[in-house]
């Protein structure tokens, strides 16, 4: 009888042990077996210490099937704005389905920061890091969690460095670039600009060219948008997912360790090195399965631009509350391919182009300012250019005041369905019929020979004239 009431007292605690505590995973990367990446059972005794204390319940979310991470990037030292985020992806994980889910925040989205009121969310981790050194990561993770009311446990801050030491240590990430562009205000040394370039098709990019790419905020063919930056850093991350964790190669716990350590300086997270290599066995094991949300300002999206107290562009829930974002982010495994959601593969996210509204064909648009609104072109041109519209020139219309905002059609062979999306978004008439004063064009023989009679440029496809009645 004493040995049955033993032997239940060790069950129960063994099962209590397993499913009511936290599990833990060794520290040291010898301690893993190679082929499976899980803890060695070298002998009797050490497996039955891995059955009862290394258990599989290492993440908070496991019990409730989903585990949040903050993926923060930042300049670090010797950048402008040291750490400030210029990266923001909350990393979700369903342990059940093997699903993982994407949703990237842009930097400019306005939100409450304790002690500091409405900011930035990503001057967020540079508050944390001012108050106390080191802790910005951690008070970066608390804001995110406040702000969209789910449960994000751990967080991994990366500065430029440690990126692109990291895809060189890996011999580099193969994308499949959705298409051309040039980006010829890429920040460059003491505070410069600089002109960067990528062709579109299948490449493998080192960290120098793998961070130029992920970073980008101004490039042409529609490549300016947070909506193309955000796919773009989607793309890179799941192509060194797919590059570490190749079987015989990288999914090996010594070289886990080994650059781990080489970059601990330029990586913050609270993770520790257990639970890093239970999450590589994960990504191991994922089915390939992924899921995508942009918070952004298209036409589609969730968010608006708008003016904070300072005068400062920042971007807004359309609703005026977090509640619908905070639904779909916490909704995100059961919605369907949407609009704002997208279902992808491993394959397709690794080759195809984004499919939200803001992929267009190229249409070259040109806009004139038809009131004397100082400025309103170069404005609207920004706005237009971060919806992925490609904008070849502005000027003022040689006519002025005009009252309606007219998009004319001077390419009759152009994609009408960049027409019909430019429309929604300037709320404009759309015209094949040109009025007098403006018939006359580059193509004229009259002006050919002398630009100053020029109505509009030869190259234009599209020609935007600003009216009263543009709103801003």
């Amino acid at each position: 009888r004493v040995v049955i009431v033993g032997t239940l007292i060790l069950l129960l605690t063994i099962f209590i042990a397993r499913h009511f505590t936290m599990g833990s995973w060794p520290d040291q990367a010898t301690a893993y077996d190679e082929k499976t990446l899980r803890p060695k059972n070298d002998g009797f005794f050490q497996s039955i210490k891995n059955f009862v204390f290394n258990s599989d319940n290492l993440l908070e979310g496991q019990r409730e099937d989903r585990i949040n991470i903050l993926l923060l990037g930042i300049g670090g030292a010797g950048h402008d704005g040291p750490y400030l985020t210029d990266t923001n992806i909350i990393l979700s994980i369903k342990p059940s389905t093997k699903e993982v889910a994407l949703i990237s925040v842009p930097r400019d989205l306005g939100v409450k920061i304790p002690g500091h009121d409405w900011r930035k969310i990503n001057s967020a981790g540079a508050f944390g890091e001012a108050e106390n050194p080191g802790s910005g990561g951690e008070f970066a993770r608390k804001v995110f969690a406040d702000t969209f009311d789910v449960e994000i446990p751990y967080y991994i801050r990366i500065d430029f460095k440690a990126f692109q030491e990291l895809i060189d240590e890996v011999g580099g990430v193969t994308v499949n670039v959705p298409r051309a562009f040039t980006d010829k205000a890429f920040p460059g040394p003491n505070f410069s600009y600089t002109t960067i370039h990528f062709d579109a098709g299948v490449q493998t990019l080192n960290g120098q060219h793998a961070l130029e790419f992920s970073r980008s905020r101004h490039g042409d063919n529609g490549e300016g948008s947070d909506f193309a930056r955000s796919h773009r850093q989607q793309l890179v991350l799941m192509a060194l997912k797919e590059k570490f964790l190749s079987f015989g190669t990288y999914a090996n716990p010594l070289l886990v360790q080994k650059i781990w350590d080489s970059l601990s300086t330029h990586i913050t997270t609270n993770l520790n090195f257990g639970q890093i290599m239970y999450l590589a066995t994960f990504g191991r094991e994922m089915n390939g399965i992924s899921k995508t949300l942009v918070l952004d300002n298209s036409a589609n999206g969730y968010l608006v631009s708008t003016t904070g107290e300072n005068g400062a562009f920042i971007l807004s829930p359309k609703t005026g509350s977090f509640d619908s974002i905070n639904t779909s982010i916490k909704d995100i495994f059961a919605a369907e391919s949407s609009a704002s959601v997208a279902v992808v593969t491993t394959t397709t996210l690794a080759s195809a182009p984004p499919q939200n509204g803001t992929l267009l064909p190229a249409v070259e648009i040109e806009i004139q300012n038809g009131t004397w609104r100082a400025g309103l072109a170069s404005r609207l041109k920004k706005r237009l250019e971060e919806k992925g519209f490609s904008i070849l020139a502005i000027g003022n219309s040689l006519k002025r005041p005009i009252s309606t905002t007219t998009i004319y059609l001077i390419n009759a062979d152009s994609d009408k369905k960049v027409a019909e999306a430019l429309a929604s978004e300037l709320h404009a008439q759309i015209s094949s019929a040109f009025p007098e004063w403006l018939k006359q064009s580059y193509d004229d023989v009259k002006t050919v020979d002398d630009e100053s009679g020029m109505k509009y440029n030869r190259d234009t496809d599209m020609l935007v004239i600003l009216g009263s009645d543009i709103k801003e």
